[in-house]
């Protein structure tokens, strides 16, 4: 979920120059902010230590042993509480579910440069479900989490039952980001990061949902749920610029390797996605992987799992059926 690209235009640019003189201002105004949302939006899960840093995880619906497992990665500068919304509540009877905030977002801590890397982030995630007796899952992965969840088979094929890749970032593609990722790989990213903190009104917050959701609604109540104030702070912003940035090199190195998947993936994608193109990832990949499946849902945008959650399910239970789960 690339949440602060519409926030942040030349607009923010403008007020980034005009506030440099300000930066104690801002920044006592941020970190009260950040404050407030921190104790508005208070972990909901557990955390599991992995070389020496936490990850945050969310374990709910069936006793473990009696379903799969079900394991849910978020996308850009997302947390668990994106799932929780509502898709939880709809697998819960059905599934052991484990929801995860990847490394540097949500309540888990970052690895740095390193976790810009969604292989690192894979291995981290499944060193932390299993610790909590998570066995041959099956893996969801949404947007940039559908990278991660890529990774993870690439690195645990044996021990996955199948993926589900809803709207997922798979493939090269050309040409740049936004306006506002490109503005933080340069010294004004900082300062510009701070007054989004500082700053960002609920309109602006509400035209950038509209922005990941369009051309469907936002949900009713889903921004007050998924808490977006935890996007909101400078850390967050940070580490989620820096792996949006970084994730077309780490794509490369992994697309060749993306023929040796033979584990079932049903793959879900919108024609009107908007975030992450159709013909640019999930068409491309499925010519790749003789065992993908895509299924291509007419005038959905990128939120999937929220306007078409029933499209999302039959997937999940496709991918159950064929792993023999």
């Amino acid at each position: 979920m690339p949440f602060p690209a519409s926030v942040t235009t030349v607009t923010t640019l403008v007020a980034v120059i005009a506030l440099a003189g300000c930066a104690a201002l801002v920044d006592n105004r941020a970190d009260r902010r950040e404050s407030e949302w921190m104790q508005d939006f208070p972990p909901i899960g557990q955390f599991v230590e992995v070389e020496g840093h936490r990850i945050h995880i969310l374990v709910t619906g069936r006793e473990r042993g009696t379903a799969p497992d079900l394991v849910l990665i978020h996308g850009a500068n997302g947390n668990l509480r994106d799932f929780t919304f509502d898709l939880v509540e709809l697998l819960e009877d059905d599934y052991r579910i484990i929801a995860v905030d990847r490394p540097g977002l949500g309540w888990s801590d970052s690895w740095g440069d390193a976790d810009s890397d969604p292989r690192l982030q894979a291995r981290v995630l499944h060193d932390a479900v299993e610790q909590v007796g998570v066995r041959r899952p099956i893996v969801l992965g949404h947007s940039y989490g559908g990278a991660v969840a890529l990774a993870w088979a690439l690195q645990n094929q044996r021990d996955t039952a199948g993926l589900v890749l809803v709207a997922a970032a798979s493939e090269p593609w050309e040409g740049g980001l936004s306006f506002w990722y490109g503005l933080n790989e340069t010294p004004l990213g900082t300062p510009a990061r701070a007054i989004v903190t500082a700053f960002a009104t609920e309109s602006a917050i509400n035209a950038a949902l509209d922005k990941v959701f369009e051309p469907e609604a936002v949900p009713a109540g889903y921004g007050e749920e998924f808490g977006v104030g935890l996007s909101l702070r400078r850390e967050s912003q940070e580490n989620n610029n820096r792996q949006v940035n970084a994730l077309l090199d780490y794509i490369v190195q992994m697309q060749p390797e993306y023929p040796s998947l033979t584990l079932p993936i049903e793959m879900l994608h919108g024609d009107a996605d908007t975030i992450v193109g159709l013909d640019i990832h999930s068409r491309r990949f499925v010519g790749e992987v003789a065992s993908a499946n895509l299924t291509v849902i007419p005038g959905a945008g990128h939120m999937l799992h929220h306007t078409h959650s029933q499209a999302v399910i039959d997937a999940i239970n496709r991918v159950r059926r064929r792993s023999g789960r």
